[in-house]
């Protein structure tokens, strides 16, 4: 159970800080005050967000493998770059 807790504990931590990723995108946005400024910050952050969303999904992939079949695995796995790939 405590590795369990490791994997939760990384995967927050990487949500985290895709969450403040986005919170200084947004502070930056404001700093700017400039459209065309925006828009290319708001390309930087919408880049990064899919990103977080692959590595958490591999952390908890990676923490219930030895408990899931290979065929809920695969489907899991393509379930996100499913997600990955409609944000693009």
């Amino acid at each position: 159970m405590a590795e369990e807790n490791k994997v939760v504990a990384a995967m927050a931590c990487l949500r985290a800080a895709g969450a403040l990723v986005e919170i200084l995108g947004a502070l930056l946005m404001l700093k700017c005050s400039r459209v065309s400024a925006a828009l290319r910050i708001n390309a930087v952050v919408g880049l990064l967000g899919p990103a977080v969303v692959a590595l958490v999904c591999a952390l908890g992939l990676s923490g219930i493998a030895g408990r899931v079949s290979w065929v809920k695995m695969f489907i899991i796995l393509c379930g996100s770059m499913l997600i990955v790939a409609a944000t693009r």
